[in-house]
């Protein structure tokens, strides 16, 4: 509590940022390069360690956009594509990024996030905005004349702070602040997954212009990401089911991360003379989508309103872009009010578009007839390029891709219906692995 003598100090702003991941950053940098007067409260201090460390070639415009292309570029792995090696084939199967249909954006990078954030909040800065770091939101008050909100924070030293905001951006990432307090966020059933991941020095890399790009390694209980870095650590991530981790009994985290990588031979080749250089963390991944996006006088951006998964590339890309038109629709609403209503609703399409086209791949991720179509891709119809666009983050352009991607989910449903008893083993697998865990010691070292 504020001591009874000190009453929280008020101050006022344009637009109130809650949390300064990629999101926030973004979106207070160009609120503030339009002239607005913005705040962005952070409650830890950066730069601070968060998984996520594979960008898209749709963020590389953006940075240019942004003038913080060569910091990103100083600090980043260069990512010409992906590869994908599965138990049950015999070849590694590599995609370049200069394969897909908009030969524009080659290649992206692979960075570490606290270099990254750290980069994004400091453009925020210098754009312009008012950055408080070590600040915890603990309130909202919405006015209701509908003239914006009064935010509290709270800051490392124990007193509380004020603001009287025009507009308030939710970007609090999986803290979901509004979406809690409304009580308008949603599970979804269908998706749940856990991540347990490390870095380990001396992994065994690709050669030559290949080396940084990212490999995906399935195994019996899902799939692990190899992400290069350009400090010399790989990023090493288990993606499973959530009742995969009951099995992990009385072992340690780290040996039970081992044990199951040893599960992957081509994964475990590459890590034998391996050292692991940090604790083994592990985070439990349940997908949710919150029932709006915005309301009056507040926006809600990137894991603040949706969530899909939190290794698979698109989350940054999600974000940032989720901040680029958060910008414009809160600059149209408090300039020209009476194109609110327009610009919301388009805020409203972007925001449910993004998530919706990236989980389609990603909740297959594990399906055999996925796998199948992964490991030998076939462009009848352009269904290669058309899919690698989207893995590229080629989604919110003018590239005419979907008639290609409805093809591609056609040829899908195709292969389970022609392969009916594989598809309803795989099928009923997951359906009984997915179901939540609810048991924080499984993620505990």
């Amino acid at each position: 509590m504020t001591p009874a003598s000190e009453t929280p100090t008020v101050s006022t702003c344009d637009v109130l940022v809650i949390g300064a991941g990629p999101a926030g950053s973004t979106i207070s940098a160009f609120l503030a390069e339009q002239g607005h007067q913005v705040v962005l409260l952070e409650k830890a201090h950066h730069p601070r360690f968060h998984i996520g460390e594979s960008l898209l070639p749709a963020n590389l415009p953006l940075f240019e956009q942004m003038g913080i292309a060569e910091e990103v570029k100083a600090i980043g792995m260069y990512k010409h594509g992906a590869e994908f090696v599965s138990p049950d084939h015999g070849w590694i199967q590599r995609f370049g990024f200069d394969e897909a249909w908009d030969k524009s954006m080659p290649h992206a990078y692979q960075v570490p996030r606290a270099e990254f954030d750290h980069i994004l909040i400091k453009n925020a800065a210098n754009k312009g905005a008012e950055v408080r770091e070590g600040h915890k939101v603990t309130g909202v008050a919405f006015h209701d004349d509908n003239d914006g909100a009064t935010v509290t924070a709270r800051c490392d030293d124990g007193l509380e702070h004020q603001w009287r905001a025009r507009f308030v951006v939710d970007a609090s990432g999986r803290d979901t602040f509004l979406a809690n307090r409304f009580r308008i966020k949603e599970r979804n059933p269908r998706h749940n997954s856990s991540a347990v991941y490390g870095h380990f020095r001396h992994a065994v890399r690709n050669e030559g212009a290949i080396e940084g790009n990212i490999a995906v390694h399935w195994f019996e209980h899902g799939w692990f990401w190899f992400i290069p870095l350009a400090n010399g650590l790989t990023s090493i991530g288990m993606v499973t089911w959530p009742y995969h981790m009951k099995t992990r009994g009385q072992r340690s985290l780290e040996q039970f991360f081992l044990d199951n990588i040893a599960q992957s031979p081509a994964l475990h080749a590459r890590l034998a003379q391996a050292e692991l250089v940090n604790k083994v963390e592990a985070t439990g991944n349940f997908s949710y989508l919150s029932k709006r996006c915005h309301g009056p006088n507040y926006l809600m951006l990137g894991d603040a309103f949706a969530f899909v998964d939190p290794v698979f590339s698109s989350g940054v890309w999600l974000a940032m872009h989720s901040g680029v038109v958060g910008a414009q629709t809160i600059d149209t609403c408090l300039r020209e009010p009476q194109k609110a209503k327009a610009a919301l609703r388009r805020f409203d399409r972007v925001m449910r578009h993004g998530p919706r086209a990236f989980s389609w791949v990603i909740y297959r991720m594990t399906n055999p007839i996925m796998r199948d179509l992964l490991m030998g891709p076939r462009n009848i119809f352009r269904v290669k390029e058309a899919l690698l666009s989207v893995l590229a983050g080629d989604i919110f352009g003018k590239t005419p891709i979907w008639p290609s991607v409805f093809a591609f989910k056609t040829i899908y449903y195709v292969g389970n219906i022609i392969q009916p008893r594989r598809s309803y083993a795989a099928w009923k697998r997951r359906r009984v692995n997915i179901r939540p865990v609810e048991d924080p010691s499984l993620y505990n070292a």
